[in-house]
């Protein structure tokens, strides 16, 4: 039987301390054996200059494929070719390829305005280097209709996705036994 694969998510740290805590726990749930360890891109690129720091501290421990988020809604195309040849250099495979949400206040969507658009430019731009994960919504996106939701997944795959993702959240309860003397 085939173990099922899962990774975990990380959303960049604000402080230095911060900073540590979330190397930390890598160390900790890398112990686990995760298909990849993903670190989202906020809002617009709001988190860009901290998911890149997060990603290149991931990339250093070299243990587990790190999976950056990248989103359309904020950036333009040459913004994200620059990010996409940076992620290329530091060795990444494997992309999280999203939509993104709109940061507030934002008007326009952009040069890229869907997922859709942005698995074709990263195929355009990048080949096959990328293992691209898209958004999938077992629940319909709260933008969507079902149907469409269902037809989208079909074109972001046919556009060159590789594999979708989808939430589903858990609490992992830790115990720690300890001696007591």
């Amino acid at each position: 039987m085939t173990k099922p694969a899962f990774s975990f998510e990380f959303f960049p740290a604000k402080t230095e301390l911060g900073h540590e805590k979330l190397l930390s726990t890598y160390d900790e749930l890398n112990k686990l054996s995760p298909a990849y360890f993903s670190v989202t891109y906020g809002a617009g690129g709001s988190t860009r200059n901290r998911t890149l720091d997060i990603v290149q501290a991931l990339c250093a421990r070299g243990e587990t494929d790190i999976a950056p988020h990248i989103s359309c809604i904020g950036d333009d195309k040459a913004e994200i070719a620059e990010l996409l040849d940076l992620y290329k250099g530091l060795g990444i495979k494997r992309l999280v390829a999203l939509r993104g949400d709109l940061p507030s206040g934002q008007v326009g969507m952009g040069e890229l305005p869907f997922a859709l658009d942005l698995v074709k430019f990263i195929r355009e731009h990048s080949g096959d280097h990328f293992h691209i994960e898209v958004a999938a919504y077992p629940e319909m996106h709260p933008q969507a209709r079902f149907a469409f939701d269902i037809d989208n997944l079909v074109n972001k795959y046919q556009a060159g996705a590789n594999a979708s993702i989808t939430q589903f959240s858990i609490t992992l309860i830790v115990t720690y036994i300890c001696e007591i003397p």
